[in-house]
């Protein structure tokens, strides 16, 4: 085991809580499959187990991979990822909103492996890299506005109108995350109101437009407002879905029912991915609920450790944003759960099923460990690398 150990480089516990997290949740999935089984009507359990299983060990190649790559590469490589991000983007929006009579326009299908890949969660990974970057570059210089709206946030403003039709919570939390990166990264507060003022009036003018041709994006702004709806009234989908989670943490006990005997993920429809938490809480009592949210602060906590410890502006920008990102995100999830925050589709990191989840999460804590792993290395090593050399060099 040791020649093994010896080749994870970076923050051993951030491998640790990875680890966790990722084993740990086998036994929820497997046990909130029974819904797609015996209710839906789809597939086995453990064919789910088996899916989910490959799926993370995907993850770890993923996570392995990429924290060997010095991680000054990936500052030239989010600006050539931009493009292609912003051309995946379109093509998911074109593709159509309906597959099998399902709501297709967040995914696209990977060729010959049929599995949903969820682009917008590739888009908000390379955004948060490409804004460090951005932010690095320009930290000692003095901001001028015109030419930060065309350098910085006309590729941001782009990625998040093509993110939004089919996905608002993903656009909200991406534009949070940017803004605070922002702040953080120095960019003018004065600016920042500016921007800030212009998503509103965006978001505004977009809500007008679909209800002036509701047939150009059918039921959207109306998904946004029954959520909202949803969140302070007893009627509807979500809010069934927000009673049985209730009710799946209020049974749950100090200890809970023990493993695999939930009762409530038989009536949860998302009881593998976005109400997982409330069948841990149900199946592993208070005790497993207050352990899974101390396990991500502990996360948090190894994000600032390595953010301490890094020498350049653009490995800490870097660690904030993709981490913070997979940390707002288990926020979220379990206070969807908890019905502290109305329902938006988002998963539980590395615990929740989904290839997409779990791939992009890996890709981000890669780059995070990549960063811990780092040596010392001086901004203009990071910044001034040409993304064609970079290019170059990978092919």
């Amino acid at each position: 085991m040791k020649p093994i150990f010896k080749q994870l480089k970076g923050d051993k516990t951030i491998w640790a809580i990875v680890a966790i997290l990722a084993v740990f949740s086998f036994m929820p999935v497997f046990s909130a499959s029974t819904n797609l089984v015996y209710v839906v009507g789809k597939g086995s359990t453990i064919g789910y187990l088996l899916k989910h299983m490959v799926l993370v060990i995907m993850g770890f190649v993923i996570i392995y991979l990429v924290h060997r790559i010095p991680y000054r590469y990936f500052s030239g490589g989010s600006v050539l990822m931009i493009p292609v991000v912003i051309m995946l983007l379109i093509f998911t929006l074109a593709q159509g909103t309906l597959i099998g009579g399902e709501n297709a326009s967040r995914w696209i299908r990977i060729p010959f492996v049929g599995i949903g890949f969820q682009t917008s969660t590739l888009a908000g990974v390379v955004l948060m890299v490409y804004v460090a970057r951005y932010l690095a570059k320009n930290k000692e210089k003095t901001i001028v506005f015109k030419e930060s709206l065309l350098q910085f946030w006309l590729p941001v403003g782009v990625i998040l109108m093509l993110i939004l039709p089919a996905n608002f919570s993903t656009t909200a939390i991406i534009f949070t995350m940017v803004l605070i990166m922002s702040f953080i990264g120095g960019y003018p507060l004065k600016y920042l109101g500016y921007i800030l003022g212009i998503g509103i009036l965006s978001l505004a003018f977009f809500v007008l437009i679909v209800k002036a041709f509701p047939d150009a994006m059918p039921n959207r702004v109306q998904t946004w407002q029954s959520r909202i709806e949803n969140f302070t009234d007893s009627d509807g989908k979500d809010s069934y879905q927000v009673e049985k989670a209730k009710i799946a943490i209020a049974t749950g006990g100090p200890i809970g029912r023990g493993p695999g005997k939930s009762i409530q993920k038989n009536f949860l429809p998302q009881s593998t991915s976005d109400f997982i938490y409330a069948i841990i809480v149900e199946e592993f009592g208070l005790v497993g609920g207050v352990l899974i949210v101390g396990t991500y602060f502990l996360l948090l906590f190894r994000l600032f450790v390595v953010v301490k410890n890094t020498a350049t502006i653009f490995g800490s920008l870097l660690v904030l944003g993709v981490g913070l990102s997979i940390i707002f995100q288990a926020i979220i999830n379990m206070s969807v759960a908890t019905n502290l925050f109305p329902v938006t589709g988002q998963t539980l990191p590395l615990i929740s099923s989904g290839g997409t989840s779990i791939w992009m999460t890996c890709f981000a804590l890669g780059m995070v460990l990549s960063v811990s792993a780092s040596k010392e290395q001086t901004e203009e090593d990071i910044l001034d690398d040409n993304p064609l050399d970079i290019l170059h060099e990978t092919i």
